[in-house]
């Protein structure tokens, strides 16, 4: 009985670990599938996928929309940056479903067909922010946003991004800490700016209420861990066109579900980086995501390259 019930307790302490690295993976998987879809409706946001200056002026945008949310905190008017957070889920979600639906639709039928799913799961998740609702959703949008910014992106600008980014995180995280503020301010908002891996089944996010001092009641990752190393993903498997492809998938249609060494290396070196991150997080301190996840997807990117014999540095 002892024995059983020690068991119990191990999977049920380990469960919402699994699932968060579940949720990982499928960011990942949708990601690489939506990426083709995305380049044939012409989704990528820059005309110049090699200029680096692309991700400085990434880091700016990120500094200074994590001002604006800092501000709107502590000045209370988090509804406007609510509003906005809306705007952008439903907006993100029209490229997903378009990308989607695009390739066996006429223009019309696909354009309101998507307007209408991205209007009501953004309502669904303004009326109903349960936390299922939330980790649905945010895979969706984590997924939009990682293949737009993948096909944007050619593989030097997303290593200096992910540079960049890990090493903004663990100053935020650890120096300045305005990343915690952060992350209290916008989990009242109910918005799939992260995942949410409850703890017991009867938990509710629409009443949850963060109490830094509380029993831990559910496990928290910020949807920007998922993001951030899968655009290397993505940038590897659309930009490196010279090392052999592998079935992503047992089926696929032509170009979708297939990856390359390099860019499978970036997506088991980031489940690794995971887990590294992980092991630390299970002793219940907040820690820096992307320093590990960065980390494990750019040395699993270079294994990749070696591996399938291709240039680190595409020339």
């Amino acid at each position: 009985m002892t024995e059983t019930k020690k068991k119990e307790n191990t999977i049920a302490y380990i469960l919402p670990f699994v699932v968060m690295g579940v949720f990982l993976i499928l960011v990942q998987l949708i990601s690489i599938m939506l990426a083709q879809p995305m380049i044939s409706e012409g989704m990528q946001f820059t005309d110049n996928p090699e200029n680096v200056w692309n991700s400085i002026y990434y880091i700016g945008l990120i500094l200074a929309f994590t001002l604006v949310i800092l501000i709107a905190i502590k000045k209370n008017i988090k509804w406007l940056i609510h509003g906005f957070i809306l705007f952008a889920i439903a907006s993100t979600l029209y490229y997903v479903f378009f990308a989607i639906t695009a390739g066996f639709m006429d223009d019309t039928t696909s354009f309101w067909l998507t307007l209408a799913l991205s209007l009501v799961l953004t309502a669904l998740l303004y009326f109903f922010p349960e936390w299922y609702v939330i980790d649905i959703i945010g895979i969706l949008i984590g997924a939009g946003v990682t293949a737009i910014f993948g096909i944007s992106f050619a593989v030097v600008p997303t290593l200096v991004l992910l540079v960049l980014l890990a090493v903004y995180d663990a100053i935020s995280v650890y120096q300045t800490k305005h990343m915690l503020v952060l992350a209290e301010g916008v989990m009242d908002m109910k918005v799939p700016i992260l995942f949410v891996i409850p703890n017991h089944l009867n938990f509710s996010f629409r009443k949850y209420k963060y109490d830094k001092d509380g029993e831990r009641e559910a496990f928290f990752m910020g949807l920007g861990d998922a993001v951030m190393p899968t655009i290397l993903v993505v940038s590897a498997n659309v930009f490196i066109t010279q090392a052999d492809f592998v079935k992503l998938l047992i089926f696929e249609l032509p170009g979708i579900g297939m990856i390359n060494s390099p860019a499978l290396g970036a997506a088991v070196g980031t489940i690794v980086g995971f887990t590294a991150l992980m092991v630390l997080v299970a002793k219940g301190k907040p820690q820096a995501g992307l320093p590990f996840l960065n980390t494990g997807a750019i040395l699993g990117y270079v294994l990749g390259c070696l591996w399938s014999g291709v240039p680190i540095i595409p020339l």
